[in-house]
């Protein structure tokens, strides 16, 4: 009932200036601001409705169970490392990711991620201690610097961040457009990189036995097209793959200026009607293709959620243990009020210990109101911890308990978890070394290893090598429930998380 002053209410690309801002920031100059805003607000579009509308499509396949998505990259990016090298890693991490999942669960992969556009991230507290000064919180390049001298939140990084985005998405589109994603070359697909030798040996039978099907389809002329794609060859689907960018939207004055009144593609066409496609608009913000709420800015009468519910790109909603089960379907009903398939995506991030306690409720709640949506796992928010040596880390063991269990509540409630989204990245440092910021996995890392190469100034990330432990989980997974198999010993789950689980039970 309360929900239903929100949707009578009209909506405008600024109607939430009206409602309570969660997370402001304070910037000390408002005509500096209002400036760069309205420069934003006339540069181009860094993505298109028709790419916003494809996805929305590939998600509604999500929830019907017909695909499944990929979630993944940087907990924050900065602007330091726009570079070929750690944009190609990140993507390479993805696809390899991907292929894993392809491989044992025979499904679609919706690949979204945290890129172009990732950089602002919400903070507990206003201001923090550095030494023996009191600063303001570090919020994000596209608010203040890193550096204690650098935390007034300037406007010009939000110009900044908008070049950031498309030079990242320039770089992005490039190497999936140049056979980067090509599945004739999975050798190339960062295997290099991978130094645990049982890691190497499972992802290298994947490998092998892709290739072996690739070797079969041009055997028997299924992938006729031979020639080049640099010499004037078709690309096909071996040799491209959709990649789609997101950010979480919580900075919404720059996701406002960014904000366009477009043409619904293909709108008339797909009611029967021959009226003309202008007069079919939509507001699309272009600033990415998937935006999600975060767990602190989704109260239901706050100016975040009156945003959102606007827009017409795919949303995702972060689900902690504090949201209760009818403020959910409220939240729904909010958002998408005309239950449009594919429009929400819910990730939930409760923490292994309280999984349990809520995801079950929250499926039930959801399924009793009909709202189609997307769940996705998020176990990395809910399982951060500090360190022996004060780095915030997070353990393997915790991380892949969450996913188990959330496959497990799932199935015991008549639902499917859809998808994964995960913080993890494929940067090397100079020598060629994996980050080292989580705790476990097959390389067995240990808290005293983390400072070797820390290297994130937000959150905690899997490493290369500790993503694609994650990945064999669950291909492993889906290949055992395709094949019927049920119950019995998994080696994988032993070896990478089963010290861990037997650790806490035995606490």
């Amino acid at each position: 009932m309360s929900s239903q002053p929100e949707r009578i209410v009209e909506w405008t690309s600024d109607s939430w200036k009206g409602k309570p801002v969660a997370q402001p920031v304070a910037y000390p100059d408002a005509a500096h601001l209002n400036k760069v805003l309205s420069e934003i607000s006339t540069l181009p579009p860094l993505v298109t409705p028709s790419e916003i509308e494809r996805l929305r499509h590939q998600l509604s396949l999500v929830q019907r169970n017909e695909a499944f998505l990929l979630h993944a990259g940087d907990c924050a990016e900065s602007f330091d490392a726009c570079t070929n090298e750690n944009i190609s890693a990140k993507i390479g991490l993805i696809l390899s990711f991907s292929l894993i999942l392809v491989w044992g669960a025979r499904l679609p992969i919706v690949r979204i991620g945290r890129i172009a556009g990732q950089y602002a991230k919400p903070r507990s507290n206003s201001y923090e201690r550095v030494g023996d000064r009191e600063v303001l919180s570090f919020r994000g390049d596209n608010v203040n610097g890193l550096d204690v001298n650098e935390r007034i939140p300037d406007p010009e990084r939000l110009l900044k961040a908008y070049f950031h985005s498309a030079t990242t998405l320039n770089c992005v589109r490039g190497l999936l457009s140049s056979g980067f994603a090509s599945l004739h070359h999975p050798r190339n697909w960062s295997l290099a990189h991978v130094r645990s030798p049982a890691l190497r040996r499972e992802f290298s039978q994947i490998i092998t036995a892709l290739g072996d099907a690739l070797d079969f389809s041009h055997t028997i002329g299924a992938d006729a097209n031979t020639t080049p794609y640099e010499r004037g060859g078709a690309r096909n689907t071996l040799e491209e793959v959709d990649f789609y960018t997101s950010h979480e939207g919580l900075m919404l004055d720059y996701e406002q200026a960014l904000t366009r009144a477009l043409p619904i593609p293909d709108r008339s066409k797909a009611n029967g009607t021959k009226s003309d496609p202008r007069d079919h608009k939509a507001h699309y913000n272009t600033s990415a293709h998937f935006l999600w709420i975060g767990d602190r800015t989704r109260q239901l009468t706050g100016a975040h959620v009156e945003y959102f519910r606007g827009i017409r790109n795919p949303i995702g909603i972060k689900v902690g243990p504090s949201m209760m089960a009818d403020e959910l379907v409220r939240l729904l009903e909010i958002v998408n009020p005309d239950r449009e398939s594919g429009r929400v995506t819910l990730i939930t991030r409760y923490g292994a210990s309280k999984i349990q306690d809520h995801l079950p409720l929250h499926i039930r709640s959801v399924h009793a109101s009909g709202h189609p949506v997307a769940w996705v796992c998020d176990p990395m928010h809910g399982n951060t911890q500090t360190s022996s040596l004060g780095l915030k880390t997070r353990h393997f063991g915790t991380i892949v308990s969450e996913i188990v269990d959330c496959l497990r509540i799932h199935a015991a409630n008549n639902s499917r978890l859809n998808g994964v989204s995960l913080e993890f990245t494929g940067e090397l440092n100079d020598e060629g070394f994996s980050v080292t910021e989580c705790v476990g996995g097959s390389m067995e890392l240990g808290e005293e290893e983390l400072g070797l190469r820390y290297q994130s100034f937000c959150d905690p990330r899997l490493n290369f090598e500790q993503s694609l432990d994650v990945a064999f989980l669950i291909s492993n997974h889906f290949k055992k429930e395709r094949r019927g198999v049920d119950g019995g010993s998994d080696v994988l789950y032993t070896e990478l998380a089963g010290r861990f689980a037997a650790e806490v039970s035995g606490n």
